[in-house]
């Protein structure tokens, strides 16, 4: 390993956990993990990040070859994901509760895991990594920026209680807000490579 591995791992890095934005989904977390206790919120984040990184890894060695197995186009999976995000955000933003059932905001390790921390830009980001330089350095800088979102996610509680109940109640609102922002980008961004597929057919 020479000095232009550890550079190109650096820059990954950086892109990564720009793509991931761990920030968000540590709001998103504090907001949807807010009755849980610590060993709870602690299990939702491990799963949240083995989510991500199981469903990276497998985009990262197959890339395209997945969608086409399972037998969608990565415009549907954008589609999906943005519809995920706006029912997320709407339900942030107007404190609705979709589901009454017990335990049901457990699925917040799902949610973080993808779409937000594996979304179509992560997808999108670690295949194009992968033709530039290859499996190692991916992985690599997957590993380390994952490592930094659990971490942020682990000790969302002692944040939340930094920041105060009302502060983080603020931000859920806001952060709703931006999400329905995205949800409606990504939708917007699924669409448009529909049509664009369709026309080129």
């Amino acid at each position: 390993m020479n000095v232009d591995f550890f550079t190109n791992v650096f820059k990954s890095f950086i892109v990564l956990i720009i793509i991931l934005d761990p920030f968000l989904s540590l709001a998103v977390f504090i907001s949807l993990t807010r009755n849980m206790n610590h060993k709870e919120r602690g299990s939702q984040a491990f799963i949240a990040v083995l989510v991500a990184f199981v469903l990276l890894l497998l985009f990262l060695f197959l890339g395209q070859v997945l969608f086409q197995i399972v037998g969608i186009t990565f415009s549907s999976f954008t589609v999906a994901g943005g519809v995920i995000l706006l029912i997320l955000g709407i339900q942030e933003i107007l404190g609705l509760q979709f589901s009454q059932k017990e335990g049901s905001t457990k699925v917040a390790a799902v949610i973080i895991g993808t779409p937000l921390l594996c979304g179509p830009g992560a997808i999108t980001s670690i295949i194009l990594l992968y033709q530039k330089y290859g499996f190692l350095v991916p992985i690599v800088a997957l590993i380390l920026s994952l490592f930094v979102a659990w971490l942020m996610l682990l000790y969302s509680e002692k944040i939340s209680q930094f920041l105060g109940d009302r502060i983080v109640e603020v931000l859920s609102r806001v952060l709703g807000l931006i999400l329905a922002a995205m949800a409606v980008e990504f939708i917007k961004e699924g669409i448009t490579r529909m049509i664009t597929e369709m026309i080129k057919k």
